[in-house]
C-alpha cells in the first residue's frame, strides 16, 4: 500500500502525525513530511488511522 498525500489539501493540524509518528512528521513550517510512503504489513494499520482522523481527508492509501 502506499500513502497519498493532497498537499494542497492539507491544513497541518498533526492528528496524522500523533497517530503514525513512525510514518510521518509536521516540519519546522507546519507541511506534512511523508517519512514513509510505502508502507508494508506491520505499519498499514497506522497508516489507517492517520488517514481516518485527518479533519481534511487529506491523506489515502492506495
Amino acid at each position: 500500500m502506499e500513502i497519498i498525500l493532497d498537499r494542497p489539501r492539507c491544513e497541518g493540524h498533526g492528528l496524522c502525525e500523533e497517530v503514525a509518528p513512525q510514518l510521518m512528521h509536521l516540519d519546522d513550517d507546519g507541511e506534512l513530511v511523508l517519512d514513509v510512503v510505502h508502507v508494508d504489513e506491520g505499519q498499514l494499520e497506522a497508516a489507517k488511522q492517520a488517514a481516518r482522523v485527518c479533519p481534511v481527508a487529506a491523506l489515502r492509501l492506495a
